[in-house]
């Protein structure tokens, strides 16, 4: 939600509430001493109801003088009226009968009885008061605002808001006003043109008089209406603060003992800050800022909210009110109000703690007052504006390489990559986040991190071994998994009884494998090992030269000594050393299909072998008894495309029997990248144990090889 929204809504919300609350505490002059109810029963019967409001407006309608039983008459009338609107899904009915312009009609006083001096009027204000609660009730709903403007409603409540001047001895002025002030913000609310009829009426000035007046629900009401006018208008605004002066009052308000009079105070300022950067400055020159960041600790939700999101509008671009509201003690409310269980009061903290962290002071100030771990927390909100401004914060902090290793110590990268982000921006800001931490990671952050891994309790120091695995750089992962340990927490996780650990730790070893190892990705045959000069095409199976036949299967199968020397070392032993085939003129060979050893000869002759998968598994086993590494090489692959969950197990065991360590190097990393779908197999914890040794042996190797590599290399510039 927008900002502009949040404050819509909560204003209307507001308005509606009060008004109710009022209506039933009024007293019925003149009638027995009790509380309206809310509810009247006779009126659940529509037909009836529909009648009685009829002859109320009837009543309003032909009478309109100072006689005492017209006077009782007009405010019962009004009075039933109120109570029948109050009702939001009856406001039609009344609308429909009529009541608008009846009710327009006796905002103001009639001519009194007697000519020439004033004399007092019956019920004085009485009338007027009831009719401004009923148009108040039916100005709730959007549709009518303008129907009763249309009815000449606004001069007549702008003359209300004067009744204090008359000088009567009767105490209904202060309700009377109270009510003209409401009925004027649920006119305007939302409605551009109703707010500016309301300044050409001249209604502003009394309002902003109003600040001023002994009783402070008037005050409160006139806060309220100024509120509503300033919303969005910036005529409005001028006039409030310019031409009327009204800062000097409201700042004053904001300072109140009397929670509801600085909710509005604060309120008003709001709207009047609201898209006006020279008001803003303004208002802190009136001395505002002091104040409204009191207002944070205010046992007032609605207050904290206001405060928290005026001064985010104060921080906007502005490097010294940010540094200003921090050095007059904002932290540590706006910290606490993270914690506090209206989800609004966490969303306006968090806004405004965005605000604050993009100065880089304020990012470690928030830090050291605790500030991330109820951010953290806050990624896990359903409410996705609070979930993006807690997330917003965050990207600021991580700026700080002060707080990376705080960050992840508290478990921000995990939130980070498992969190659920609905809006497009916040993934992109999560995203952003996780990029500026692994930045950050080098020198004397990486320093912090390895030493929070040796010596934090458990919890931490796997936490900082998951984000190295994700973050660090490629060169330092020697330094981080080997001799600091940490791949020895990473592979503790995998035994982990718990769900979330074992899930962590095979994602967190998977990319680290893609860091450190091509291996992690076989989507193409790997080069032949060792290069060497091959015969041909034509020479395969060709009895032409051949001096060594082997009997496949019955079959023979003509070759040439001096190219199988050539391939292996195993065939060099056969022929060169003492062994019975030396002297052979046909070997035998019992244990290998003719399609396999067909095509391994094939191999040895062009160097060039097209591997199917039906043929790979027996053209793996000879490859191996003939120790020809690039074919066995190219079986592996193969056979790795074949790697599913059914068959992982067995797969396994044949990269043991063989000794091929790519076949096992693309088992481990489908055992880490599909933990999801193996985890709830039977097997999946007796596979792990037996393999976990494989896997350790598989990084320990693939960890250190960057660094050999690195070493040969500046031997060799070095010679």
């Amino acid at each position: 939600m927008e900002r502009s929204q949040a404050r819509t809504v909560t204003t209307r919300r507001g308005l509606k509430r009060k008004l109710e609350e009022d209506f039933r505490d009024e007293r019925i002059e003149g009638e027995p001493d009790r509380k309206v109810p809310a509810v009247v029963e006779p009126q659940d019967d529509r037909p009836d109801l529909v009648g009685r409001v009829g002859e109320q407006v009837r009543i309003l309608e032909s009478i309109f003088s100072s006689a005492q039983p017209d006077r009782l008459l007009a405010k019962q009338a009004a009075h039933g009226l109120a109570l029948t609107a109050k009702e939001e899904e009856l406001v039609d009915i009344v609308v429909d009968g009529g009541a608008v312009p009846a009710l327009v009609k006796h905002l103001q006083a009639p001519p009194p009885v007697t000519d020439g001096r004033r004399s007092p009027i019956p019920y004085e204000h009485e009338v007027e008061k009831y009719c401004a609660y009923a148009l108040g009730f039916i100005a709730i709903k959007p549709e009518y605002q303008q129907l009763v403007v249309d009815a000449g409603a606004l001069p007549h409540l702008v003359d209300l808001l004067k009744r204090h001047k008359w000088g009567s001895d009767s105490p209904a002025p202060d309700a009377v006003i109270r009510r003209a002030c409401d009925t004027i913000a649920h006119l305007a609310h939302e409605n551009g043109n109703i707010k500016n009829l309301v300044r050409i009426e001249g209604g502003i000035p009394p309002l902003v008089q109003l600040l001023n007046f002994f009783d402070t629900k008037v005050q409160i009401a006139a806060a309220g209406a100024l509120r509503t006018l300033a919303f969005k208008n910036d005529e409005n605004k001028n006039e409030i603060v310019v031409e009327c002066n009204a800062l000097p009052t409201l700042v004053l308000m904001l300072r109140s003992e009397d929670p509801v009079m600085s909710f509005e105070a604060v309120g008003v300022i709001g709207n009047l800050v609201h898209s006006s950067p020279h008001i803003k400055k303004l208002v802190l020159l009136a001395g505002a800022l002091q104040p409204i960041i009191g207002l944070l600790s205010s046992e007032c939700t609605e207050s904290q909210r206001e405060a928290a999101l005026l001064l985010g509008q104060f921080a906007a671009a502005d490097t010294d009110c940010k540094a200003h509201i921090v050095q007059r003690g904002a932290l540590k409310p706006l910290i606490e109000m993270l914690k506090s269980p209206d989800a609004q009061v966490q969303e306006m903290s968090a806004f405004t703690l965005g605000r604050l962290a993009q100065d880089i002071h304020n990012q470690a100030g928030i830090a050291h007052n605790g500030g991330i771990m109820p951010l953290i927390k806050l990624l896990d909100s359903k409410n996705i504006s609070l979930q993006h401004n807690a997330a917003f914060c965050l990207y600021g902090l991580a700026d700080n390489e002060d707080n990376t290793a705080t960050i992840i110590k508290f478990g921000g990268v995990q939130k980070f990559q498992d969190g659920v982000f609905v809006a497009q921006q916040t993934k992109e800001c999560v995203a952003k986040s996780l990029k500026r931490l692994e930045e950050k990671i080098c020198g004397r952050v990486l320093n912090h991190l390895l030493y929070m891994m040796r010596v934090a309790d458990k919890a931490t120091r796997r936490r900082v071994a998951l984000a190295l695995a994700h973050l660090c750089n490629p060169s330092d992962s020697e330094s981080i998994f080997i001799s600091n340990k940490g791949l020895e927490l990473l592979l503790g996780l995998l035994k982990s009884l718990q769900y979330k650990e074992k899930h962590d730790g095979s994602l967190a070893l998977y990319k680290l494998a893609t860091k450190v190892t091509s291996l992690a990705c076989m989507d193409a045959a790997p080069p032949s090992p060792s290069p060497q000069v091959y015969l041909g095409e034509q020479y395969v199976n060709n009895p032409t030269l051949s001096d060594i036949t082997f009997l496949v299967e019955g079959k023979r199968f003509y070759a040439h000594r001096i190219c199988l020397r050539a391939s292996s070392d195993a065939f060099r032993a056969m022929f060169d050393g003492g062994y019975r085939e030396r002297d052979a003129r046909d070997i035998v060979i019992p244990n290998i299909r003719w399609e396999a050893f067909e095509l391994m000869m094939r191999f040895i002759y062009t160097g060039l072998v097209d591997v199917t998968l039906d043929i790979a598994q027996d053209l793996l086993r000879a490859a191996d008894q003939y120790l020809l590494e690039g074919l066995k090489r190219l079986c592996e692959h193969a056979i790795s495309q074949d790697i599913c969950v059914e068959n992982l197990s067995l797969m396994f065991e044949l990269s043991e029997a063989f000794n091929a360590l790519s076949l096992q190097q693309a088992c481990i990393l489908f055992l880490l990248e599909q933990f999801e779908e193996l985890v709830e197999k039977p097997w999946y914890p007796t596979l792990v144990d037996r393999v976990l040794p494989d896997i350790r042996t598989f990084f320990t190797n693939a960890l250190k090889m960057p660094i050999e590599a690195t070493s040969q290399q500046q031997q060799q510039a070095m010679a």
